[in-house]
């Protein structure tokens, strides 16, 4: 919300998407019509390919996510990284929220990364948790109401949780993975063993029939 309350004031007509997987909690779903209210953004809802999204729900089960690392991010590749890509397709480069402090997998993360397609600028990269609190209280910048319920990092409903004292602000993600990167797979590549594993998954299920 702090990068869109900065485009809002630069540039009043800039794009904005967002994802909605088909699993968001409900206040997240508040916040878009809190967004198009507050700032006047016809805000562009991304949504996976229904088609793809049965034929992976057919062959692995609604909460595949649960089984195994590989399933989780075959889940988020239908349901949020292929639709972002088909999004972004034609744009020089996007605005993202990401942070240093967020986790240890995003320590290293650059303000620009000339290596994403679309360009992916972090403009945010070196802010801390408090910069974001200070930013968003000084200018009355709209806030997820999960934040007050201990949320920190909010993605689909059933793999979001608050985080406990002493946690980093990631551990809400996917908590019953251990020794796993708390990534979806839109920010950065999973590792080499899971990521030939979601390869041979995707290929599956788009070439299955329902």
């Amino acid at each position: 919300m702090v990068i869109l309350n900065m485009a809002s004031r630069v540039a009043p007509g800039i794009p904005v998407f967002t994802l909605d997987t088909g699993r968001l909690p409900e206040a997240t779903h508040s916040m878009i019509e809190t967004v198009r209210a507050r700032y006047g953004i016809s805000v562009h809802l991304v949504s996976p390919d229904a088609e793809e999204v049965e034929r992976m729900t057919t062959a692995h089960g609604p909460n595949l996510f649960r089984q195994d690392v590989g399933s989780r991010l075959l889940c988020c590749q239908i349901r949020k990284v292929r639709p972002l890509a088909k999004a972004m397709a034609g744009f020089d480069a996007t605005l993202v929220g990401l942070r240093r402090e967020q986790s240890e997998t995003r320590a290293a993360l650059e303000q620009v990364d000339w290596r994403a397609t679309p360009v992916k600028l972090a403009p945010l990269a070196a802010w801390s948790a408090r910069d974001v609190e200070e930013y968003t209280a000084l200018h009355g910048v709209p806030e997820n109401p999960l934040y007050a319920s201990g949320y920190r990092s909010i993605g689909c409903d059933p793999c979001t949780r608050a985080v406990q004292a002493g946690e980093d602000e990631r551990a809400g993600r996917w908590w019953w993975e251990h020794d796993a990167d708390k990534e979806c797979g839109l920010h950065f590549t999973p590792d080499g063993r899971a990521r030939r594993r979601v390869d041979v998954l995707l290929e599956e299920v788009l070439a299955s029939r329902v």
